[in-house]
């Protein structure tokens, strides 16, 4: 771990991350030493730090220092945190912080073969999402919804859940962005009130423009998720997960998320 740069575990306990959630962060994975879709995950951070005024790092300082961590570690998951840096008391920021980085490098998770395959089974999560446009699609540190409805997901041992917003609006999957497929057509929730939108959901939106898929940013109500012909999940750390089973809806077969899987494998290696 790299903390400013240096090998550290430690920030100063007067960090405004800590104390408040004021920052941002990324979640990437390094293969044979390469951060894969840097480029994206970099302009994702930038803009997300712009979004609640924090001074983001270069990219050439960033990609250097997970350079450095990889040096040892080839493969694994990546994540950057940027951070106000160390202020006062009080929820006004101070008028000039110098941000706080903290970079890390770890294995990455192990996953059972079955659920990219054959789909996993998704849990409808107790926990609705608050509205906040001017957090929104911003995947900032302020996470307790998400950590409480991934515990919700734990208690059950479901593989991943799904959350709705407080109007009853499909959102997201707790850690992952959703795609439904229904007559031809792929629609994704509309994130402009709540949610993450993350960097492997603009790349399925670039999948579907380059191979004339009609995809739409919509609001999605959990019937619709019922009746679909296909449902998956993505994320920069598990890449796509086809949808099994969820509550009335089954597949066994799920061949548009499955080319869809095998094209973000591709471009990852190329």
């Amino acid at each position: 771990m790299l903390v400013n740069g240096l090998p550290s575990d430690v920030i100063s306990a007067e960090d405004r991350g800590l104390s408040y959630g004021d920052g941002v962060f990324r979640t990437l994975r390094v293969h044979q030493g390469r951060p894969l879709s840097w480029q994206h995950h970099y302009l994702k951070l930038r803009h997300d730090c712009d979004a609640i005024g924090i001074s983001c790092p270069s990219a050439e300082l960033l990609l250097n220092e997970l350079l450095v961590l990889s040096a040892t570690q080839q493969d694994g998951i990546a994540k950057i945190i940027i951070t106000r840096g160390a202020g006062p008391r009080g929820y006004a920021p101070p008028p000039a912080n110098k941000a706080t980085r903290v970079l890390s490098l770890n294995p990455a998770p192990t996953y059972d073969h079955e659920f990219f395959s054959a789909g996993i089974t998704l849990h409808v999560c107790r926990l609705k999402l608050g509205h906040q446009p001017l957090l929104a699609g911003i995947k900032h540190l302020n996470r307790l919804e998400n950590v409480i409805a991934a515990s919700e997901c734990q208690a059950i041992g479901a593989q991943e859940g799904v959350l709705e917003d407080e109007d009853g609006l499909v959102i997201s999957g707790t850690r992952s962005n959703l795609f439904v497929l229904r007559d031809g057509t792929l629609y994704t929730p509309d994130l402009s009130r709540c949610g993450v939108a993350g960097v492997q959901r603009d790349r399925v939106l670039s999948w579907a423009k380059m191979h004339g898929v009609v995809c739409e940013i919509t609001q999605i109500r959990m019937d619709e998720l019922l009746t679909a012909d296909e449902l998956f999940l993505v994320n920069s750390a598990f890449g796509l997960w086809p949808v099994r089973e969820l509550a009335s809806y089954q597949r066994t077969v799920h061949p548009m998320s499955w080319q869809i899987q095998q094209w973000l494998n591709h471009e990852d290696i190329k």
